[in-house]
């Protein structure tokens, strides 16, 4: 196996990380980190702190200059960051000692590095917001279909009330539709440029930092962050927060997904599902599975990445070096499993007949919450509770629904009573204020 299942032309169907894996190579890394160089010579040519026909020529230069990652690797390894080797062959390409004196005026490798990080994590949330947009439109599409399909809702593995499969799928997207809502906050209080200069000071920028720092967060289309951000890891923070929030509402999808899809229960249907090597039955639901496994590897990775944002004095190299292996992992994690949800939420489809079954295998106890309530209306509650356990350990016993065996004692109870339809009480309104405002979108 490849030392990353997103790396490894085996398992790249299975992890396939769509365009964000395009973020997270070298070549991206560099390409951002120009870009940011770029900006920066032009906001401080704007402002005199280099000349302005200098400030022109290196923009125009990060666009044009391809910088082989593998040229610097010996600089990198020599440095722990592989800034100087950059500055020193992009100087080196450009050919033009009089303005190539003048990149990198003023900044730090963090800045350039934290700058270009950011660059792509927008790129990345851009990408997942446009996937989960997909995901809720077609959450949004079925739970409408299916607002009022019957089907036991289940706690703790064990059938509890009726809900609607529409219900099922609305509390899906509900919390997937409130990650996309957090997303313009998320923005303004994570995206943000950095330009500090050594040690968090802008000594080297002069008097007018702020204002270039302002303009270069402009050029970048970043948020200005008015301060130093060196090392605080906040913004990176709250960002894989976000994505692992994501991931940990399309897991639990997955797990549902598993016990909903298993042979004894078979209540949803997953499309093309997975095959085994040896048993001609088997449809594994491999795309919940793998939902399930990301979330795992991330919830690990996110306590790591908890830990390595605690830096020392000004800058922390080795608090830094975690943080560089840690938030592509997150962030490729995060991009696979919005894959697989995209297309998860597309094939997965009801099965009826299985979910009217289920309360009749279920002997009819889902509904015994509702049988206590009207038995309270000629009984104390504490003793409609007690009566209706009796009958639920009776049924159990003798194999007898909870319906038959409630009738027989009390001949008098509504004839709606046990019917999953007219007990599902909030759950098609709810539905469809989901798909409302999914559709508000």
């Amino acid at each position: 196996m490849a030392a990353s299942v997103f790396d490894s032309p085996l398992y790249a169907r299975l992890f396939d990380t769509g365009e964000t894996g395009r973020l997270f190579s070298d070549t991206a890394a560099l390409r951002a980190m120009l870009l940011v160089e770029g900006a920066l010579a032009k906001a401080q040519g704007k402002h005199g702190v280099i000349p302005e026909i200098s400030a022109a020529a290196i923009h125009r230069a990060t666009l044009e200059i391809q910088i082989d990652p593998g040229a610097l690797a010996k600089a990198t390894g020599e440095n722990g960051v592989c800034i100087p080797g950059l500055v020193a062959a992009f100087r080196a390409e450009m050919n033009a000692p009089e303005h190539a004196q003048y990149v990198h005026w003023g900044a730090t490798s963090q800045d350039i590095i934290d700058t270009g990080l950011m660059l792509r994590l927008r790129q990345a949330l851009a990408l997942a917001e446009a996937d989960l947009r997909t995901i809720l439109t077609a959450l949004a599409d079925q739970a409408e279909k299916h607002a009022d399909l019957p089907m036991p809702a289940r706690t703790y593995g064990q059938q509890a009330t009726p809900t609607s499969w529409g219900a099922v799928l609305a509390s899906w997207g509900a919390a997937l539709l409130d990650a996309v809502d957090a997303l313009p906050g998320l923005r303004e209080q994570a995206l943000w440029v950095s330009l500090s200069g050594a040690s968090g000071t802008s000594a080297a920028l002069g008097p007018k930092a702020a204002q270039i720092r302002a303009d270069l967060a402009q050029g970048l289309g970043l948020r200005d962050p008015h301060r130093s951000w060196h090392i605080d890891r906040g913004p990176i923070l709250r960002i894989i927060a976000w994505m692992a929030q994501v991931c940990a509402t399309l897991a639990a999808i997955g797990q549902t997904v598993i016990g909903l899809s298993a042979s004894e229960v078979q209540e949803v249907s997953l499309g093309a599902a997975g095959a085994s090597s040896t048993m001609p039955q088997k449809q594994n639901p491999v795309r919940a599975s793998t939902l399930v496994a990301l979330s795992t590897q991330i919830s690990g990775l996110q306590s790591t990445l908890q830990i390595a944002a605690t830096h020392q004095h000004q800058r922390d190299g080795a608090a830094w070096f975690a943080e560089w292996m840690i938030v592509p992992q997150i962030a490729l994690s995060t991009a696979c499993a919005l894959q697989h949800g995209v297309a998860l939420a597309r094939d997965i489809r009801p099965n009826p007949t299985r979910m009217a079954q289920a309360f009749e295998r279920g002997l009819d106890l889902a509904h015994s919450e509702a049988l206590s309530f009207a038995l309270s209306q000629s009984m104390s509650r504490p003793k409609a509770q007690a009566a209706v356990k009796t009958l639920c350990q009776e049924a159990l016993r003798s194999g007898t629904s909870l319906s038959n065996l409630a009738r027989a004692q009390y001949p008098d109870l509504p004839a709606s009573l046990f019917d999953p339809q007219a007990q599902l009480g909030e759950a098609p309104a709810d539905t469809r204020a989901f798909v409302a405002r999914v559709r508000a979108l």
